[in-house]
């Protein structure tokens, strides 16, 4: 696939944690969740420039499950739906991107999502669920005129399909690579999948596919 010159592309890695992986199965773990660092860094080859993002949630999160109340179940509020595990606590291990990616302070661009309690988004470009509060993802990619994302990441079906929805509608291209995603669960992955394609993302199976034009 023709990308644009590399300033105009961005790479952007996906809530890349242990929090996803088999290394916390206590948290969300997704299988081979851990397998992916060495295609994103290969899909960043061919971007200017470089964006990541992580769930940062506190351990007394009001959306965290428990036996009376299990994972997937409706939670009230107006910025979280479902339950989940507890995961992505800072200090903890599953907080940490995987080995192998840059250390956050070395992107040119990385967003924490979640911090609040009470709120759980699922993509990098907003704070809240209605889509109101930007995280300045968006903007920075404005403002460096990239007009190309290439996306990687955890979990295919949730956070990795709500941003390239946001990115797709704030005017992107978006190309995600199915090398650097995995998912919680098949079915759920293939909907999410076939949700991105027909709101118009387009699909590599890995970075091979990828060309650069020379201008």
């Amino acid at each position: 696939m023709k990308l644009p010159a590399k300033n105009r592309v961005a790479s952007l890695d996906v809530d890349a944690q242990y929090t996803f992986t088999p290394a916390c199965p206590d948290e969300l773990p997704v299988p081979g969740g851990d397998t992916i660092a060495d295609e994103l860094n290969r899909q960043a080859n061919f971007a200017g420039w470089r964006l990541g993002s992580k769930d940062a949630h506190s351990p007394q999160a009001l959306w965290i499950s428990s036996d009376q109340h299990p994972p997937f179940s409706p939670v009230a509020g107006a910025n979280m739906d479902i339950r989940w595990p507890r995961h992505a606590v800072p200090g903890t291990r599953g907080f940490e991107l995987l080995d192998g990616l840059p250390h956050p302070a070395d992107y040119d661009f990385f967003v924490w999502k979640g911090v609040e309690p009470d709120m759980h988004p699922y993509g990098a470009c907003y704070h809240d669920l209605a889509g109101r509060m930007s995280t300045g993802l968006i903007e920075f990619l404005h403002s460096n005129k990239v007009n190309t994302v290439l996306v990687g990441g955890l979990a295919t079906d949730y956070c990795v399909r709500h941003t390239v929805l946001q990115l797709l509608d704030a005017g992107f291209n978006v190309v995600v690579n199915r090398s650097a995603i995995r998912g919680v669960a098949d079915e759920s992955s293939r909907h999410a999948m076939a949700e991105m394609l027909q709101h118009g993302a387009h699909f590599v199976h890995d970075s091979a596919q990828l060309e650069q034009t020379d201008d």
